[in-house]
């Protein structure tokens, strides 16, 4: 049975971040959520990874339990401070998405600090924007648009859902019960508190930067994902000296909610 986490908070100028931590033996293992989640994304994954190490997950600003920041502030340094406070030597980071961003971001920044990345379908700051987006994909945007404008906040939920739980080209149901559920309420949150986009934008030019990465890194995408993204995943192949491809069949942006056990493979694999 998977031990208890040891809650923990790291108090930053403007918020306080909460956070949980599972001690273990070998390397420390920060998990870096998406922007449509919270640290309870990685529920299924954590006790799969009970004898990989020391696993931490944490709410960055304006997610799950962390209140959103009332002063400007970089989600970058948020995260070193979480390593300074809670792990001793360079830690692993497993991004998901914007949690890849910043993993990323974050080896360019202190590779010092940064032992390996295990990303999944991350976002590249810097990364060029689609010249265009399929039909699928295009289909839901606009969608998204027409809910945003008409302050549909719930149908705004749903849609982004479908597109990052199910993928872009699946059926809305394509997964049900509770990933759903949990999907739902996590993104829920994210927009009672409306934060801007760019909010604790790290300023790191990432995608020009990628050559530089020394850090072993292994990148995992789903095959139901935005069509743009799987693109994006084989640039990073190719840019990222060394890196490593994983697959996870059968899923869309946010593998570990339907499927943690494929998700907990790839990363024991790359430890």
């Amino acid at each position: 049975m998977l031990t208890p986490p040891e809650s923990f908070q790291v108090p930053r100028e403007g918020s306080t971040l909460i956070g949980d931590r599972w001690p273990g033996h070998g390397p420390t293992l920060v998990l870096l959520h998406a922007g449509v989640c919270d640290r309870r994304s990685w529920n299924g994954v954590v006790p799969l990874l009970r004898e990989a190490g020391t696993v931490i997950t944490y709410d960055r600003r304006g997610f799950g339990d962390s209140p959103p920041s009332n002063t400007t502030f970089s989600h970058l340094q948020d995260l070193l401070a979480v390593v300074d406070a809670l792990a001793t030597g360079p830690v692993w980071l497993v991004g998901s998405s914007m949690g890849g961003g910043l993993a990323l971001d974050a080896a360019l920044t202190a590779p010092e600090r940064v032992a390996g990345l295990v990303l999944l379908a991350p976002g590249v700051s810097g990364a060029p924007e689609p010249e265009e987006l399929d039909p699928a994909t295009q289909r839901l945007s606009d969608a998204l648009d027409a809910a945003t404008d008409a302050d549909d906040v719930d149908l705004v939920n749903r849609l982004e859902v479908q597109v990052w739980l199910d993928g872009p080209a699946a059926r809305e149901d394509r997964v049900t019960g509770p990933a759903r559920e949990l999907a739902l309420a996590m993104n829920t949150i994210v927009l009672q508190h409306a934060e801007a986009e760019d909010a604790g934008d790290s300023g790191v030019d990432a995608w020009s930067r990628l050559g530089e990465i020394g850090a072993p890194t292994t990148i995992a995408c789903g095959d139901l994902d935005v069509p743009y993204l799987l693109e994006q995943c084989e640039q990073l192949l190719t840019r990222i000296p060394g890196a490593r491809r994983a697959t996870l069949p059968g899923t869309a942006h946010l593998p570990y909610l339907e499927r943690p056990d494929l998700v907990a493979a790839v990363i024991t694999s790359a430890l």
